[in-house]
């Protein structure tokens, strides 16, 4: 259990609600897929292909075990699982793709066509949380800022964990 000190500190640092967070993420993760693309040497890209998929990993499993579980419950409607069942289906895939570059490097010829389908993948999957998932999320009465700070611990575990 998290001590209260931490719990302030993920309060002073967390955004302001969870939507938020996860769109910090989002941005976090598309401004990496551009400096992977603009990178020229191997080891710049091994490295930058590393953040892309812990940032990813992490991103997911807040969402998988907080984000979307909590979301689903409060809605409670058929729309609402099905954007939700393609949601994670998409994670699963992209899941897939990431164990597939960690496996790997940049001096593999398939490195940087995997690279950009994750992009191409996530862009999408953004692209849908944003427009259909995050309305839902605002009319679905949950507390998001409560969750958010929630999110951003969770976080802060996981990323901990992967260091």
């Amino acid at each position: 259990m998290a001590t209260r000190k931490a719990l302030r500190a993920t309060r002073e640092t967390s955004p302001k609600d969870a939507i938020a967070l996860l769109k910090a993420d989002h941005a976090a993760v598309t401004e990496l897929f551009g400096k992977y693309e603009t990178a020229k040497r191997e080891d710049q890209k091994n490295s930058i292909a590393r953040k892309i998929c812990d940032e990813l990993k992490v991103h997911a499993t807040i969402e998988e075990e907080i984000f979307y579980p909590e979301l689903r419950a409060a809605k409670q409607e058929q729309e609402v699982d099905s954007m939700l069942n393609e949601a994670e289906v998409e994670h699963d895939g992209a899941k897939k793709l990431i164990t597939e570059i960690e496996a790997s490097d940049a001096s593999n010829d398939l490195f940087d066509a995997q690279i950009k389908v994750l992009s191409e993948y996530i862009k999408h999957h953004v692209k849908e949380e944003q427009s259909e998932i995050f309305p839902e999320a605002r009319s679905s009465g949950l507390d998001l800022k409560e969750m958010g700070m929630r999110l951003a611990q969770r976080k802060q575990e996981l990323k901990a964990q992967l260091a």
